[in-house]
């Protein structure tokens, strides 16, 4: 464990979570949505600090990353949980199952990069479940992993407060940014989270000369309408660019929602309509 970065206690010991826009009030002995925040006498800990549950060499475009250091490989690791509860979770088992992992150090982790690199690795991806719910740990590794000039590579729901976020930034080299959708009701219902501050993080990793690529799941009646979509790609061609890569990737049924895989021809047309604004756009699981 490790004391959490942000957040105050208050005078009735609760602690008020100042790490993501949620701002969990945590009671004594209690953890936040998250799982992995708990207030242990009035001091809020990180219980996923230094403990990891999934390892693996990666090729970069799994992330997916297609126009960062394509062709290479990335060390990718993930711990447990996240803040968000998405019922279609593709990594449930991680996300929201697993409650322990093994352990390992930032400097650990440094130098498993260093090594990988002698296989074609460009450095440490941050993946699996939610990377920012990490952050102590993400924070300290992603300097060591700089010192061996090696790259960090955030795989996240973006789902963040500014000021942690801005700490963060100088560290990271590229960023895949899940955009679940383009409706406050989606993220609500179906996300269990806000809309807005997943934006305003793509937004401040762009403007921090960050690589970044967006994905979206389409999901069939959910997020897939043409004015949602419409939306979307005006929002990265206008805020990000229209030269930063889109992903619309393929729903299968999974954890907690069943229904019909995305059919092909949903992103075959979501794709044609991004790239009227949009120069790269990928269609994933199809």
């Amino acid at each position: 464990m490790r004391e959490g970065m942000y957040y105050q206690t208050r005078e009735d010991g609760y602690t008020a979570c100042a790490l993501c826009p949620r701002g969990c009030v945590i009671k004594p002995g209690g953890t936040g949505f998250c799982r992995v925040r708990q207030n242990r006498q009035g001091i809020l800990y990180a219980l996923n600090y230094g403990k990891y549950t999934a390892l693996a060499l990666d090729p970069i475009e799994k992330k997916p990353l297609y126009h960062f250091f394509p062709g290479s490989l990335i060390l990718s690791i993930g711990t447990f949980g996240c803040s968000f509860h998405c019922s279609f979770c593709q990594n449930w088992q991680i996300a929201h199952a697993a409650t322990d992992g093994e352990e390992v150090s930032p400097q650990r982790l440094a130098a498993w990069a260093a090594e990988a690199a002698k296989q074609g690795s460009i450095g440490v991806a941050y993946t699996y479940s939610e990377p920012l719910m990490w952050y102590e740990f993400v924070l300290e590794a992603a300097q060591e992993v700089k010192k061996a000039g090696l790259k960090n590579v955030l795989v996240t729901n973006g789902f963040i407060r500014p000021e942690p976020f801005s700490r963060l930034l100088p560290f990271i080299d590229a960023l895949n940014i899940d955009v679940k959708g383009f409706t406050g009701e989606f993220y609500q219902k179906i996300i269990k989270g806000e809309f807005e501050p997943v934006l305003a993080a793509a937004e401040m990793a762009s403007q921090a000369g960050k690589h970044v690529e967006i994905t979206t799941l389409l999901i069939p009646g959910l997020n897939d309408s043409g004015e949602e979509l419409t939306q979307l790609v005006d929002w990265i061609a206008g805020s990000l660019g229209p030269e930063v890569p889109l992903h619309f990737s393929r729903y299968f049924p999974n954890y907690r929602l069943d229904l019909a895989p995305t059919p092909i021809k949903t992103l075959e047309a979501a794709q044609a309509l991004a790239r009227q604004k949009l120069q790269y756009v990928h269609l994933g699981n199809v």
